[in-house]
């Protein structure tokens, strides 16, 4: 079945990278901000290593990748709020929803799992 034009199609993008020392993290965040711009279904998921981009606090002073989390607050303006973070992940790590920089809605991996077969595309970073 061929998706007609201008249906809505829907995208996860999957983090699972941590953040620092890396370019993984701001690429995802452009491409997730054109796809929206286009009107499309956005939805970010961070598992694995990938929670840390959401934690509050990093210190990015030496660093010579800039700090993503404003970034991410941008995404409100987009409209792009779902947010999902694995919850064995933030388990694994000490972390908490309280730890995270944004609104999240905290998953297990089997559920974030369940999210990505409703999803027509999934990207993962």
């Amino acid at each position: 079945s061929e998706m007609s034009e201008g249906q809505v199609k829907k995208f996860m993008y999957v983090n699972r990278k941590a953040p620092h020392g890396t370019i993984y993290a701001l690429e995802p965040l452009e491409v997730v901000m054109i796809a929206a711009a286009f009107d499309q279904d956005v939805s970010l998921a961070f598992m694995d290593d990938g929670v840390y981009q959401l934690k509050k606090g990093c210190n990015t002073k030496g660093i010579e990748v800039k700090n993503f989390q404003p970034t991410y607050r941008a995404l409100d303006d987009y409209d792009i709020n779902k947010l999902y973070v694995e919850k064995e992940a933030l388990e694994a790590r000490g972390l908490t929803e309280e730890d995270m920089c944004v609104p999240v809605e905290v998953r297990s991996r089997a559920e974030i799992g369940k999210l990505m077969e409703t999803q027509d595309i999934v990207l993962s970073f």
